[in-house]
């Protein structure tokens, strides 16, 4: 049966500074946990006895009441660990390889989602600005479906990263004054930032980008303007990503 103390400090684990307080963050679903046990080391699992696991380290049974009690999720999924947060590292640009950055994206399920597509097209560091939704909230988590096992974050400053690269490293970013994405040249290396779901990438950041990219409403194939002026940050992510493994393809 788990303490009092143990329920108070999960339930704890929603916000960020208790998260950086205990260390902990918080993991759920059966397919979550157990891609996330392959990186993280767990402090703790709270599972139903619907749970198999395999897991080789002890597991708290509860009734589902009880697991739904301490759950954040609306539909809990027989299996909660509580997770050990990596120490934080700084992880450089590397030369012939993609990777994304975050400009402030602050809305969690945009966040996880991201990493998801990030882990989907193979890029392996994600750089976010501290502006940015904790990558260890349980939101973040959930949307991201295990990806933060896969999928290296590093919080950081944006403009002293792209500041670091060399020289002729290419710094993507999508604009709404950009150029067509389908019709410049896209490079097999580089940084990729996205923006702020309202605001879009900052001026700092923006003023330090070597290529503006803009994914074209269809205007030209149908009569009058589309009825929004922008796209989602994680689909306008899909988007570009899936545009740079084309290109990638295309010149195998």
């Amino acid at each position: 049966m788990l303490s009092k103390q143990t329920i108070k400090t999960i339930r704890s684990l929603d916000g960020k500074k208790s998260r950086q307080r205990e260390g902990l963050f918080v993991a759920e679903g059966p397919k979550t946990v157990e891609a996330m046990l392959s990186r993280f080391n767990p402090r703790l699992i709270v599972a139903t006895e619907e749970w198999g696991g395999g897991v080789s380290c002890p597991v708290e049974r509860v009734s589902p009441d009880e697991l739904r009690r301490l759950s954040f999720l609306q539909h809990p999924q027989q299996v909660l660990a509580l997770l050990e947060m990596p120490e934080p590292r700084s992880v450089p640009l590397i030369r012939g390889h993609l990777s994304l950055a975050l400009d402030g994206v602050q809305d969690p399920g945009n966040v996880g989602t991201i990493l998801r597509i990030a882990d989907w097209f193979g890029i392996r560091t994600v750089y976010v600005s501290p502006q940015t939704a904790d990558v260890y909230g349980p939101k973040v988590v959930q949307a991201a479906m295990g990806s933060l096992a896969t999928v290296e974050v590093v919080e950081t400053d944006i403009p002293r990263l792209i500041s670091s690269a060399p020289d002729d490293f290419p710094i993507y970013g999508t604009c709404l004054d950009g150029d067509n994405i389908y019709c410049v040249p896209l490079s097999s290396e580089g940084l990729i930032v996205m923006g702020n779901e309202g605001k879009g990438i900052s001026p700092q950041v923006g003023s330090l980008l070597t290529r503006r990219l803009l994914i074209p409403a269809e205007t030209g194939y149908r009569s009058g303007s589309p009825a929004v002026d922008s796209l989602n940050v994680a689909i306008a992510t899909a988007i570009t990503c899936a545009e740079f493994a084309r290109r990638r393809f295309q010149a195998e």
